[in-house]
Protein backbone atom coordinates (compact mmCIF):
# COMPACT_ATOMS: atom_id res chain seq x y z
CA UNK A 1 0.00 0.00 0.00
CA UNK A 2 1.81 3.26 -0.97
CA UNK A 3 1.56 5.66 2.25
CA UNK A 4 0.09 8.18 0.02
CA UNK A 5 -2.71 6.19 -0.89
CA UNK A 6 -3.67 4.95 2.63
CA UNK A 7 -5.57 7.75 3.92
CA UNK A 8 -7.71 7.69 1.19
CA UNK A 9 -8.20 3.72 1.47
CA UNK A 10 -8.87 4.22 4.90
CA UNK A 11 -11.71 6.81 4.13
CA UNK A 12 -13.29 4.53 1.15
CA UNK A 13 -13.31 1.63 3.68
CA UNK A 14 -15.58 3.79 6.29
CA UNK A 15 -18.05 4.82 3.83
CA UNK A 16 -21.12 2.94 4.80
CA UNK A 17 -22.49 0.32 2.52
CA UNK A 18 -24.94 1.80 0.61
CA UNK A 19 -26.41 0.76 -2.64
CA UNK A 20 -24.73 3.43 -4.89
CA UNK A 21 -25.95 3.53 -8.90
CA UNK A 22 -23.85 6.98 -8.55
CA UNK A 23 -20.38 8.00 -7.30
CA UNK A 24 -18.29 10.61 -7.98
CA UNK A 25 -14.60 11.09 -6.92
CA UNK A 26 -13.53 15.14 -6.45
CA UNK A 27 -10.29 15.82 -6.95
CA UNK A 28 -9.53 12.27 -8.45
CA UNK A 29 -6.07 12.94 -9.73
CA UNK A 30 -4.81 9.98 -12.06
CA UNK A 31 -7.51 7.91 -10.75
CA UNK A 32 -6.01 5.38 -8.38
CA UNK A 33 -8.75 5.75 -5.28
CA UNK A 34 -11.30 6.10 -8.26
CA UNK A 35 -10.68 2.70 -9.54
CA UNK A 36 -11.17 1.77 -5.88
CA UNK A 37 -14.39 2.98 -5.56
CA UNK A 38 -15.28 1.12 -8.83
CA UNK A 39 -14.11 -1.69 -7.66
CA UNK A 40 -16.72 -1.54 -4.18
CA UNK A 41 -19.49 -0.46 -6.22
CA UNK A 42 -18.77 -2.14 -9.53
CA UNK A 43 -22.70 -1.49 -10.74
CA UNK A 44 -22.87 2.04 -10.43
CA UNK A 45 -21.72 4.53 -12.73
CA UNK A 46 -18.78 6.38 -11.30
CA UNK A 47 -16.94 9.32 -11.97
CA UNK A 48 -13.60 11.29 -11.59
CA UNK A 49 -13.35 14.81 -11.41
CA UNK A 50 -10.12 16.92 -11.49
CA UNK A 51 -9.32 20.47 -12.91
CA UNK A 52 -5.96 18.96 -14.62
CA UNK A 53 -5.60 18.03 -17.86
CA UNK A 54 -2.19 15.88 -17.22
CA UNK A 55 -3.60 13.82 -14.41
CA UNK A 56 -6.32 13.00 -16.12
CA UNK A 57 -5.26 12.12 -19.80
CA UNK A 58 -2.64 9.30 -17.26
CA UNK A 59 -6.44 8.48 -15.35
CA UNK A 60 -8.43 7.71 -19.20
CA UNK A 61 -5.49 5.73 -19.97
CA UNK A 62 -4.96 3.32 -17.23
CA UNK A 63 -8.58 3.15 -15.88
CA UNK A 64 -10.80 3.33 -19.34
CA UNK A 65 -14.36 1.93 -17.79
CA UNK A 66 -14.61 5.37 -15.78
CA UNK A 67 -15.78 8.36 -16.61
CA UNK A 68 -13.66 11.49 -16.39
CA UNK A 69 -14.36 14.91 -15.89
CA UNK A 70 -12.13 18.20 -15.95
CA UNK A 71 -13.52 21.09 -14.11
CA UNK A 72 -12.94 22.80 -11.07
CA UNK A 73 -14.53 21.73 -7.76
CA UNK A 74 -15.79 25.00 -7.07
CA UNK A 75 -17.82 25.61 -9.76
CA UNK A 76 -18.85 21.69 -10.11
CA UNK A 77 -22.69 20.81 -10.07
CA UNK A 78 -24.04 17.89 -11.15
CA UNK A 79 -26.83 17.01 -13.58
CA UNK A 80 -28.41 14.75 -11.02
CA UNK A 81 -28.27 13.95 -7.29
CA UNK A 82 -25.47 11.42 -6.37
CA UNK A 83 -25.48 8.10 -3.83
CA UNK A 84 -21.90 8.88 -3.09
CA UNK A 85 -19.70 12.34 -3.28
CA UNK A 86 -16.07 11.22 -1.83
CA UNK A 87 -12.78 14.21 -1.84
CA UNK A 88 -9.81 12.79 -0.93
CA UNK A 89 -6.94 15.58 -0.03
CA UNK A 90 -8.66 17.99 -2.52
CA UNK A 91 -11.00 20.71 -0.27
CA UNK A 92 -8.28 22.21 1.79
CA UNK A 93 -7.47 23.91 -1.82
CA UNK A 94 -10.92 25.59 -1.99
CA UNK A 95 -11.88 28.31 0.68
CA UNK A 96 -15.43 28.82 2.19
CA UNK A 97 -16.24 25.83 3.48
CA UNK A 98 -18.83 27.20 5.68
CA UNK A 99 -20.28 27.66 2.06
CA UNK A 100 -18.86 24.54 0.18
CA UNK A 101 -19.58 21.81 2.25
CA UNK A 102 -23.32 22.29 2.75
CA UNK A 103 -23.27 22.68 -1.02
CA UNK A 104 -21.34 19.59 -1.83
CA UNK A 105 -24.01 17.79 0.85
CA UNK A 106 -27.28 18.87 -1.41
CA UNK A 107 -25.90 17.36 -4.05
CA UNK A 108 -26.25 13.93 -2.50
CA UNK A 109 -29.49 11.58 -2.90
CA UNK A 110 -31.52 10.20 -0.13
CA UNK A 111 -29.25 8.19 1.98
CA UNK A 112 -26.41 9.21 0.18
CA UNK A 113 -22.92 9.81 1.60
CA UNK A 114 -20.11 12.31 1.67
CA UNK A 115 -16.71 11.19 2.23
CA UNK A 116 -13.95 13.83 3.02
CA UNK A 117 -10.28 13.21 3.71
CA UNK A 118 -8.15 16.50 3.87
CA UNK A 119 -4.47 17.07 5.53
CA UNK A 120 -4.89 19.32 8.72
CA UNK A 121 -0.92 19.13 9.34
CA UNK A 122 -0.65 22.90 9.32
CA UNK A 123 0.40 23.69 12.83
CA UNK A 124 3.45 21.15 12.02
CA UNK A 125 6.50 22.47 12.04
CA UNK A 126 6.80 21.32 8.34
CA UNK A 127 4.30 23.54 7.47
CA UNK A 128 4.96 26.71 9.45
CA UNK A 129 8.18 26.75 8.67
CA UNK A 130 7.28 27.58 5.06
CA UNK A 131 5.98 30.81 6.39
CA UNK A 132 8.94 31.72 8.58
CA UNK A 133 11.38 30.95 6.27
CA UNK A 134 9.43 33.30 3.40
CA UNK A 135 9.18 35.88 5.92
CA UNK A 136 12.58 36.05 7.08
CA UNK A 137 13.98 36.19 3.09
CA UNK A 138 10.96 39.18 2.29
CA UNK A 139 8.89 36.56 -0.03
CA UNK A 140 5.60 36.07 3.47
CA UNK A 141 3.49 38.83 1.22
CA UNK A 142 3.32 36.05 -1.52
CA UNK A 143 2.28 33.69 0.61
CA UNK A 144 -1.40 34.22 1.26
CA UNK A 145 -3.08 34.77 4.47
CA UNK A 146 -1.55 33.44 7.19
CA UNK A 147 -4.57 30.75 8.03
CA UNK A 148 -4.83 27.25 8.20
CA UNK A 149 -6.67 26.21 5.53
CA UNK A 150 -8.61 23.67 7.24
CA UNK A 151 -10.82 24.28 10.31
CA UNK A 152 -10.99 22.55 13.99
CA UNK A 153 -12.97 19.18 13.96
CA UNK A 154 -15.90 21.00 16.05
CA UNK A 155 -16.03 23.46 13.16
CA UNK A 156 -17.62 20.93 10.68
CA UNK A 157 -19.18 19.05 13.43
CA UNK A 158 -21.39 22.41 13.58
CA UNK A 159 -21.60 22.37 10.19
CA UNK A 160 -22.99 19.40 9.01
CA UNK A 161 -24.89 18.09 12.45
CA UNK A 162 -27.85 19.94 11.50
CA UNK A 163 -27.80 18.70 8.07
CA UNK A 164 -26.70 15.00 7.96
CA UNK A 165 -28.62 11.73 9.72
CA UNK A 166 -25.27 10.49 10.73
CA UNK A 167 -22.27 12.25 11.06
CA UNK A 168 -18.63 10.72 11.71
CA UNK A 169 -15.50 13.10 12.12
CA UNK A 170 -12.26 12.00 12.91
CA UNK A 171 -8.38 12.44 12.80
CA UNK A 172 -5.59 10.14 11.77
CA UNK A 173 -1.90 10.64 12.86
CA UNK A 174 -0.39 8.60 10.40
CA UNK A 175 3.65 7.85 11.27
CA UNK A 176 5.88 8.44 7.84
CA UNK A 177 8.78 6.67 7.73
CA UNK A 178 11.12 8.46 4.57
CA UNK A 179 13.95 7.79 3.70
CA UNK A 180 16.89 10.01 2.27
CA UNK A 181 19.13 13.40 2.96
CA UNK A 182 16.18 15.58 3.34
CA UNK A 183 12.62 13.26 3.45
CA UNK A 184 10.20 15.92 4.66
CA UNK A 185 11.05 18.36 1.78
CA UNK A 186 10.75 15.94 -0.46
CA UNK A 187 7.80 14.72 0.92
CA UNK A 188 6.12 18.34 0.73
CA UNK A 189 7.40 19.59 -2.41
CA UNK A 190 4.42 19.30 -4.39
CA UNK A 191 2.02 20.39 -1.95
CA UNK A 192 2.66 22.26 0.61
CA UNK A 193 5.66 23.71 -0.81
CA UNK A 194 4.37 24.16 -4.59
CA UNK A 195 1.99 27.24 -4.29
CA UNK A 196 5.34 29.51 -2.48
CA UNK A 197 7.64 28.13 -5.29
CA UNK A 198 5.01 29.07 -7.66
CA UNK A 199 5.39 32.69 -7.25
CA UNK A 200 8.93 32.85 -6.58
CA UNK A 201 11.75 33.17 -10.04
CA UNK A 202 14.35 30.77 -9.78
CA UNK A 203 17.29 32.23 -7.66
CA UNK A 204 14.45 33.22 -5.14
CA UNK A 205 12.65 29.51 -5.21
CA UNK A 206 17.09 27.96 -4.80
CA UNK A 207 17.31 30.24 -1.98
CA UNK A 208 14.35 29.77 -0.15
CA UNK A 209 14.68 25.85 -0.43
CA UNK A 210 18.46 26.54 0.82
CA UNK A 211 17.04 27.88 4.20
CA UNK A 212 13.83 26.07 4.32
CA UNK A 213 15.87 22.46 3.71
CA UNK A 214 18.32 23.61 7.00
CA UNK A 215 15.18 24.03 8.99
CA UNK A 216 13.55 21.40 8.05
CA UNK A 217 16.67 18.82 8.78
CA UNK A 218 16.76 20.37 12.23
CA UNK A 219 13.36 19.84 12.88
CA UNK A 220 13.18 16.34 11.84
CA UNK A 221 16.25 14.28 12.98
CA UNK A 222 17.02 10.83 11.43
CA UNK A 223 17.00 8.04 13.76
CA UNK A 224 19.67 5.60 14.39
CA UNK A 225 18.62 3.19 11.06
CA UNK A 226 18.35 6.28 8.82
CA UNK A 227 14.76 6.49 8.71
CA UNK A 228 13.19 10.27 9.29
CA UNK A 229 9.57 10.25 10.63
CA UNK A 230 7.36 12.77 9.94
CA UNK A 231 3.81 12.67 11.64
CA UNK A 232 1.17 13.53 9.08
CA UNK A 233 -2.54 14.15 10.52
CA UNK A 234 -6.02 13.70 8.61
CA UNK A 235 -9.30 14.85 9.13
CA UNK A 236 -12.11 12.39 7.91
CA UNK A 237 -15.59 13.54 7.51
CA UNK A 238 -18.19 11.15 6.71
CA UNK A 239 -22.02 12.23 6.53
CA UNK A 240 -24.93 10.75 5.63
CA UNK A 241 -28.28 12.49 3.92
CA UNK A 242 -31.48 11.34 5.54
CA UNK A 243 -33.61 8.95 3.30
Amino acid sequence: MGSRLRPGIDLIANIPDVAAQTVIDLGCGTGRLTERLRARWPDAHVAGLDSSPTMLEQARSDFPAIDWIETDIATWQPDALLDIIMSNAALHWLPDHAALFPRLFDCLAPGGVLAVQMPRNFGEASHVLVRTVAKELGFVERTGPDRAPVAEPPFYYDLMAPLAARLEIWETTYIQPLEGDNPVVDWIRSTALQPVMDLLDEAEATEFLRVYGERVREAYAKRDNGVTLFPFRRLFIVAVAGT
